[in-house]
C-alpha cells in the first residue's frame, strides 16, 4: 500500500516535547485508547524474538518511552540485561519508577537517556532490538532502521511494532474514522497537549510504510529473513529481520 503524502514535523524537539507532555498520562492513554490490546502486543514481540542465549548478549528496546516492552523482556528473561532507551527525559523516569518498584533485581531493566539515531553502543552488541510505536517517529526512520542493524550481533533480530492499516473495506473505513476524528478529542481531553500529539499519531501513522513496504526497508539495511505479522485484523503488525552471520556491508 502506498503511503499518504503528507508532510510531518518530526524535529527531535518538538518530537521530545510532544512527549514530555503527555508522559504523565501515556500509559492511561494508551490502555484507554487499545482497550488495553497494546499489552497483547508487547507480549507477542516478546515470544517472537526471544534471545537464543541466556547469560550473553544484552537485549535492547530503543524508543523504550515508559519501558513497557523493556519490563516485559526483563520479566520473561531475567538472566538477560534489558537495555531501554529514549530521548525523552520524563518518559524515562516514568520507566525508572517501574522498574524501582521491581521486588527482584534481576528483572529491572537498566533505562538511559539517548538517540535513536546515534545509539552509545558498539556494534554488534545485542541479541535482541527492539522499537515499538517508536519508529515512525525518529526524524530518519531509515537511519534509525541502520542504528538497530549496527548494534544487533551477527545472528540476532531486529523486532518493529508499528501501528498498521487494515486491509478489509469495512474495517479499514472504521478503524480510520476512529482513528483520525474520536482518537484525538479523547487524548486531547484526557491529556491536553499543545503540541497536538493525538492529532500528530493518526497523520504519522498514514505516513509511514507498513506492511511489505516496511520489511524492504528492514532488508535494505542488510536485515535477512524478514517477515511481518500482522496483529489485531492489521490494526498493529510485528515485522523482524536477523543481522546475517557474515556480512558484506
Amino acid at each position: 500500500m502506498e503511503t499518504t503524502a503528507v508532510t510531518i514535523d518530526k524535529r527531535a524537539e518538538r518530537i521530545r516535547d510532544m512527549f514530555a507532555g503527555i508522559a504523565p498520562r501515556y500509559d492511561l492513554l494508551n490502555s484507554l485508547l487499545s482497550l488495553r490490546i497494546d499489552r497483547r502486543w508487547r507480549a507477542r514481540v516478546v515470544r517472537e524474538t526471544p534471545p537464543d542465549h541466556a547469560d550473553s548478549a544484552p537485549i535492547l528496546d530503543v524508543c523504550t518511552g515508559t519501558g513497557e516492552l523493556a519490563l516485559a523482556f526483563a520479566a520473561a528473561h531475567p538472566n538477560n540485561v534489558v537495555i531501554g532507551t529514549d530521548f525523552c527525559r520524563p518518559m524515562l523516569e516514568i520507566a525508572k519508577a517501574k522498574a524501582a518498584k521491581l521486588p527482584d533485581a534481576a528483572r529491572r531493566p537498566e533505562f538511559m537517556e539517548a538517540d535513536a539515531l546515534s545509539l552509545p553502543f558498539p556494534s554488534d552488541r545485542f541479541q535482541v532490538a527492539s522499537i515499538a510505536f517508536g519508529l515512525r517517529n525518529v526524524a530518519d526512520f531509515r537511519a534509525g532502521l541502520a542504528e538497530l542493524a549496527r548494534v544487533v550481533q551477527p545472528g540476532g533480530r531486529v523486532a518493529v511494532l508499528e501501528f498498521s492499516r487494515p486491509r478489509t473495506p469495512i474495517l479499514k473505513h472504521l478503524y480510520l474514522a476512529y482513528f483520525k476524528q474520536i482518537l484525538p478529542r479523547i487524548g486531547q481531553r484526557v491529556s491536553p497537549n499543545r503540541e497536538a500529539a493525538y492529532e500528530y499519531l493518526p497523520a504519522s501513522v498514514m505516513a509511514f510504510p507498513d506492511g511489505e513496504e516496511l520489511a524492504d526497508e528492514l532488508r535494505a539495511v542488510g536485515l535477512e529473513k524478514v517477515s511481518t505479522k500482522p496483529l489485531t485484523f492489521g490494526i498493529a503488525a510485528l515485522t523482524t529481520g536477523r543481522k546475517p552471520l557474515t556480512s558484506s556491508r
